[in-house]
């Protein structure tokens, strides 16, 4: 009996034990599903609710310099820089009687989808003497090849002039490449007057801006408009330069101040501004949470002027840079790229541009989306191929996005750390979502889309691996209807557009829909 007693009282001992170990687990279970319901990351768009249209879009520096060009410093008391004195803005096309490989070339801008393009010269291609103009040289047929692709597809151009690098308008002892020009009547004249010939001449209608100067002082940074011992403001400049496209008729508006990098706002340093009929600004270190505050305030002011707001050319160079440097093709380049160009267009920035399309990648750092030269034998390619990583990374946005969209409101409850996300409608309705993933971790999300209905959704993903595959392809990898909610997964580190553009690999980029 008193064996069966003990042998009761063990088996309640070890019922009470399952049955605290049972409530345990399931109050473990209850406990972590709600933790899991409260950190889900949930995103809703409602496509109804624009914030901001774009005057531009995306693309990529294009520049049509290709001479090289002796620097003879000891000629002047104010020398240029001997490293990579015009940075990478020269060299990168083929000459312009390869037509084979310059149609290579349009095919991937076409591909790319470039629609906001930052077409770069100098002023020493179309004047190289006072009042003496040269239309037939080889850098201005290179710039034709491009206004000609331009013109055909749609895409609008911020036509720059990089500087002078013209002997006879640089002020006393001062190169050329680095000199304010000395008198500024020659030239807005010569500037006039290439716009003439550009619009009126050879007829396009792409040409949108205009900007005088590279990256000149007054930003964080600035060196290409020096006036060595004589006194000059480059507010001038830009006075007299208005004055003479007013007085010729040419509506195209002037663009400035292109200051470098990231330079803060302070409308006291902007007297300039009813000269200019848009305003853009560099960035070069990776556009941060404050850089993004930043730009938030070049753009305010900018329409409050009903003025467009630009970012003329962006990249992060603390990824490396300077010679044949790779950091800038990277994939890395290709998240950061990424990161700038939610932050400025969630900023209200009106356009973006890439530095940059082609280029020799041996100057001052691997920029180039597509390898037009090769390197170690100083000499241009015949096949054209893309720099995988940087060209999808970049591809995977600029394609699907259109010149003139809206951006949209967004809600999400995670840090930028966690997602960084921006929503865009086309001028005709089309729905396209870029999803940031910056950290090393898988991340679910539930994504729900208002006033979008009946719309089939588009997904398309680029990873490093992903892009580095033989023969890789950027296809939808899935769809979904617009009236469902949907769960995703964004690998870590990835690149994600949700578009209600079905393009397929052989399809051109959107340049408007």
């Amino acid at each position: 009996m008193r064996h069966h007693e003990r042998i009761c009282q063990v088996l309640k001992t070890k019922n009470k034990i399952i049955m605290r170990v049972i409530t345990l687990l399931f109050l473990t279970l209850f406990i972590s599903c709600k933790m899991e319901k409260s950190n889900q990351t949930t995103i809703t768009i409602d496509a109804s609710k624009k914030i901001h249209t774009m005057q531009g879009g995306m693309g990529a520096s294009w520049h049509a310099l290709s001479k090289e060009i002796p620097l003879e410093n000891e000629k002047y008391k104010y020398p240029i820089r001997e490293i990579a004195p015009r940075g990478s803005a020269y060299g990168g096309n083929p000459p312009v009687s390869d037509t084979v490989v310059w149609n290579q070339i349009k095919s991937h801008a076409a591909w790319l989808g470039l629609n906001f393009i930052r077409v770069e010269l100098d002023q020493r291609m179309y004047e190289p003497e006072r009042d003496r103009f040269d239309w037939d040289n080889e850098e201005m047929q290179a710039l034709y090849l491009i206004l000609d692709w331009c013109q055909a597809n749609g895409a609008d151009v911020f036509l720059q002039q990089m500087w002078g690098h013209i002997e006879w308008n640089s002020i006393p002892g001062v190169h050329p490449l680095l000199s304010a020009p000395a008198n500024l009547d020659d030239f807005a004249n010569g500037i006039a007057t290439l716009l003439e010939y550009l619009t009126n001449q050879k007829g396009y209608t792409c040409i949108k801006y205009f900007c005088m100067t590279n990256e000149p002082p007054g930003g964080n940074w600035g060196y290409w408009w020096d006036y060595g011992d004589a006194k000059g403001s480059i507010n001038d400049a830009w006075k007299r330069l208005k004055e003479e496209f007013d007085a010729r008729g040419i509506a195209i508006p002037i663009s400035g101040p292109d200051w470098t990098s990231m330079p803060p706002f302070d409308e006291s340093k902007l007297s300039f501004a009813p000269h200019l009929g848009s305003f853009d600004i560099h960035s070069y270190d990776g556009v941060t949470p404050e850089g993004e505050a930043n730009l938030k305030r070049w753009a305010d002011w900018s329409h409050a002027q009903n003025k467009p707001f630009f970012m003329t050319e962006y990249g992060n160079m603390s990824l490396g840079y300077g010679d044949d440097h790779p950091g800038q093709k990277s994939f890395e380049a290709a998240l950061s790229n990424a990161s700038d160009v939610i932050r400025a267009l969630r900023a209200g920035v009106d356009g973006v541009n890439r530095w940059s399309f082609t280029n020799r990648g041996d100057l001052d750092g691997q920029w180039q989306l597509i390898q037009t030269f090769n390197r170690e034998t100083k000499s241009y390619l015949k096949e054209v191929v893309p720099e995988k990583e940087a060209y999808y990374g970049f591809g995977i946005i600029s394609r699907f996005l259109s010149k003139y969209s809206s951006t949209v409101e967004v809600s999400v409850n995670q840090p930028d750390s966690v997602v960084m996300i921006v929503a865009l409608l086309s001028p005709k309705g089309e729905l396209t979502v870029f999803m940031l993933n910056p950290s090393e971790q898988i991340l679910n999300l539930n994504l729900e889309i208002k006033s979008l209905p009946d719309k089939q959704l588009n997904i398309y993903q680029v990873t490093k691996e992903t892009v580095n595959q033989p023969g890789i392809t950027l296809n939808s990898i899935g769809e979904f209807d617009s009236n469902s909610n949907k769960q995703l997964n964004l690998p870590p580190r990835s690149i994600t557009t949700i578009s209600s553009y079905a393009l397929r690999n052989e399809n051109k980029g959107v340049i408007i829909h």
